[in-house]
């Protein structure tokens, strides 16, 4: 047998106190909804339970939309809908997604082979309270089916 310490051992030691398997410190809340033969209806409502936040963590949400070459279009319009515990609206708006160039055609985001992810912020509106909220995302293009549309996920962070 050899008892030779081998180079896998001192890389894996490395990583571990690096911090490269760490937590992230700045998430309060991340979640994603994976879409079934990557397929986004228009009566599917995307939803997501986040629980409280406190007023001091100053969030930031990050609305993350994984894609594919097959997708039709150069955008998506996305609303947006924020409720309070109670289902009383706190934010209701339409966020319009550039995932592909306008003029060249050529995917925005980061990716690789055929698959895409692309960021946009969501204004986040808190008002300092401290309860579970629940976000809605709905797409509202003028199609029945979105095709190309892998999943759609929610990052919250502090600032």
């Amino acid at each position: 047998m050899n008892k030779k310490p081998s180079f896998l051992h001192f890389i894996i030691l490395g990583l571990l106190t690096s911090g490269a398997f760490s937590c992230d410190s700045k998430r309060i809340y991340e979640e994603y909804h994976g879409l079934s033969e990557y397929s986004w209806a228009v009566a599917d409502t995307l939803t997501f339970e986040v629980p409280p936040i406190t007023a001091s963590a100053s969030p930031m949400s990050t609305l993350r939309i994984k894609y594919n070459d097959s997708y039709d279009y150069y955008n998506i319009y996305v609303k947006y809908i924020l409720k309070d515990s109670l289902d009383s609206l706190i934010d209701n708006q339409l966020l319009d997604i550039y995932l592909f160039d306008p003029k060249t055609g050529k995917p925005l985001g980061d990716g690789f082979g055929n698959t895409y992810t692309q960021l946009d912020t969501i204004p986040f509106k808190n008002k300092g309270q401290q309860m579970p909220l629940k976000v809605q995302l709905i797409q509202y293009m003028r199609s029945k089916e979105l095709k190309g549309i892998e999943s759609i996920g929610l990052k919250i962070e502090k600032e």
